[in-house]
């Protein structure tokens, strides 16, 4: 499943965050890189355990459990605490796979990625190129979403980001261990709540068949997560 989450972020956030990474000092992006990614990967990144991304990572952490379209698509177990990049003067990162497993470095703090997540923090008309290109079941997706948006897709997914030719590209990125780990299921449950919330939209939550539908939701949720 594929989904743009908006305004996970809003204008202020945003600045909170751009003030915070963009005066800390930058490292070569291939410190986070397996062997195969760093053959593709040219940008830079900041330090994993750095002051910044930490106080940055904050901001993010606290906006996602605020976002209840990340939540009920994530349905997320455990976030690998956010990392930030920029793209600039034609860097880019090829076509690759995310590691199945990550781990936080000088911790025993790990996860499965079943989802990676892709924070934009720059207006899409502040640089050209950086598009995300992923390639999923229903073919391949270009994607530029303005700041404070977030695209949330399979880790399992091929993917890419185009060359920066103008402007600095930035951004927040991490992954997800859903509490269900097939992707399938989750597009399921992910469609029942939003046909339960539009149905209790027009019926109230009261009626007989938001709560039957409800009841549903979570026997199937019950049924596949892995809590």
């Amino acid at each position: 499943m594929l989904i743009a989450i908006p305004d996970v972020l809003d204008a202020d956030d945003v600045a909170r965050i751009r003030a915070i990474i963009d005066r800390a000092d930058w490292v070569d992006g291939n410190v986070t890189s397996g062997a195969q990614s760093a053959l593709a990967k040219r940008n830079q990144q900041l330090p994993e355990a750095s002051a910044a991304a930490r106080e940055a990572g904050a901001i993010v952490l606290e906006a996602l459990g605020a976002a209840p379209l990340f939540v009920a698509a994530a349905l997320p177990l455990k976030v690998f605490p956010p990392l930030f990049n920029r793209y600039a003067g034609g860097q880019a990162f090829g076509t690759h796979i995310d590691n199945a497993i990550r781990i936080q470095r000088g911790s025993d703090f790990r996860i499965r990625s079943d989802l990676s997540a892709t924070l934009f923090l720059e207006p899409p008309e502040a640089y050209d190129g950086g598009e995300l290109v992923i390639e999923d079941q229903f073919g391949v997706q270009s994607v530029k979403l303005p700041a404070g948006h977030m695209l949330l897709y399979p880790a399992s997914s091929l993917h890419k980001v185009e060359p920066v030719t103008r402007g600095t590209r930035t951004a927040s990125f991490f992954w997800v261990q859903s509490m269900v780990r097939d992707d399938g299921a989750r597009r399921i449950l992910f469609d029942l709540d939003q046909g339960v919330q539009s149905v209790a939209a027009v019926q109230g939550q009261g009626d007989a068949a938001v709560i039957r539908l409800t009841g549903v939701y979570h026997n199937l949720l019950r049924r596949w997560a892995e809590a």
